[in-house]
């Protein structure tokens, strides 16, 4: 039962698109992430996502609109639709989704991160 810093953890990487584990519960995982430029076009047909920032504004695109996803505010995606990720600056997230949840969804390609280091 060890408390996690999430500064002190966003500060072991640099890189973006690329998820660090910092937590599980109940078959979810707590995740860091930042983010910078747009991400691809993807769904989950099986788990939600939530998407929580820590710092910086999210845009999160969908077919027929776009929300702001300001700091300290999130935004749960709900399975089946489909979103694309997109930050003008960069942006520091937490995402809770269940521990199966592949980044990249149905969208497999260069951003796809199969196993996520743990931190």
């Amino acid at each position: 039962m060890d408390k996690v810093n999430i500064e002190q953890k966003l500060s072991l990487f640099s890189d973006y698109w690329n998820p660090r584990t910092v937590g599980e519960l109940n078959g979810q995982h707590v995740k860091l992430v930042r983010l910078l430029g747009e991400f691809v076009w993807h769904k989950h047909d099986l788990e939600d996502e939530l998407f929580y920032v820590v710092s910086g504004v999210l845009q999160m695109h969908f077919r027929d609109k776009v929300v702001t996803i300001n700091e300290n505010e999130f935004l749960i995606v709900p399975k089946g639709i489909e979103h694309k990720p997109v930050a003008e600056q960069e942006v520091a997230v937490m995402l809770f989704e269940p521990a199966t949840t592949l980044n990249t969804g149905d969208t497999i390609g260069d951003l796809t991160r199969e196993k996520l280091e743990t931190i």
